[in-house]
């Protein structure tokens, strides 16, 4: 077909292995539509994966489809081991501690990774994961990379997902759900997803979640009562709980701001004077917040509310006194008596 002949066959090829690293099955007619060539022609380029290593697994009969599958070593050209292991180290740490800054493209890369990892590197992973103790700031609950993995993928192939979860009362109950985005807040990790059992959008914390499983079952996307899956979350937390507003302005702009600032927060406005400012709407103690400020890394000034003027003022106080001279610190700064 001329369409088949006209395309940049290495593009292609790289354009296939993004949409096999999703972790789902892709029907060839699928692919083929997704790709804007004919059923043979991806044929021919899933043979020339598996020439150069990668392992692509075809599901046969009307449901079937392919699939990038464990391997009993990495794709070439990829990563190499060390690579794969540092990286994965260091996702499923970010993950599972919901560290500031952490989105859902690292835990889509996760998965993407932890699918493909042959055995011998997944349990390298684990060792190095249950050997090391990662130093936090946050407060917020700790979660299993699994869990996030396994909501990942079930976000991205549109399948269901079954799961076991605890209210804030403490009572049990399953869900049966259709995924629709993971949202991190910075503290937390949510889960936005349409209940099949209550017919109605609902949000999840994830570390309220356990025994998280993909049914297989894939559905259409439904849209959102709004746009964006933040915004629904947003929406759904302040009306469980009091909330407050608040209104800082950074002395920066506002597109160099947004970059050191988790969405959940707002979005900065330019003020025309050099600077920017960020109003929003919380419901997290004053004193979470003044940190997330402080660790934008560029001067600011609140102008509301009062309770977060104070934390900021106590917050500024405490770390002034912890960097001031003290007859107990010695001239290497360690804190340390020398005896």
């Amino acid at each position: 077909m001329l369409e088949d002949m006209t395309t940049d066959t290495p593009a292609r090829l790289l354009q296939l292995l993004s949409l096999l690293q999703t972790p789902r099955e892709w029907p060839g007619g699928e692919l083929a539509e997704r790709l804007g060539v004919s059923r043979r022609t991806v044929r021919r380029d899933i043979d020339r994966l598996r020439e150069l290593g990668y392992p692509v697994q075809a599901a046969r009969g009307a449901d079937g489809g392919y699939r990038l599958v464990a391997g009993k070593a990495l794709p070439p050209l990829v990563l190499d081991d060390e690579e794969a292991v540092a990286i994965a180290v260091g996702l499923r740490a970010g993950a599972g501690h919901a560290v500031a800054g952490v989105d859902e493209a690292s835990v889509r890369a996760l998965a993407k990774l932890e699918q493909v990892l042959p055995a011998r590197l997944r349990h390298r992973v684990s060792t190095l994961q249950a050997a090391t103790t990662p130093l936090t700031s946050g407060d917020g609950p700790t979660i299993a990379p699994e869990t996030l993995t396994v909501m990942a993928s079930t976000v991205a192939g549109h399948e269901r997902l079954r799961f076991a979860y605890r209210d804030k009362d403490g009572s049990e109950s399953r869900r049966l759900t259709e995924p629709h985005r993971l949202v991190s807040t910075g503290r937390r990790w949510y889960l936005v997803a349409y209940d099949l059992d209550r017919a109605d959008w609902r949000t999840f914390r994830v570390d309220r979640v356990s025994s998280p499983f993909a049914t297989g079952v894939r559905f259409a996307p439904r849209e959102l009562p709004t746009g964006s899956a933040a915004e629904y979350l947003r929406r759904s937390i302040h009306r469980r709980q009091e909330t407050y507003e608040f209104a800082v302005r950074f002395a920066a702009p506002a597109e160099q701001v947004s970059t050191r600032l988790s969405a959940w927060l707002g979005v900065p406005e330019d003020d025309g004077e050099g600077g920017c400012v960020l109003r929003g709407t919380v419901g997290d103690p004053p004193e979470w917040l003044a940190v997330r400020l402080a660790m934008a890394g560029y001067e600011f000034t609140v102008w509301s509310p009062d309770e977060l003027v104070a934390s900021v003022r106590e917050l500024g106080g405490r770390l002034s006194r912890a960097g001031a001279d003290t007859p107990g610190r010695d001239a290497h700064g360690d804190g340390l008596a020398q005896s």
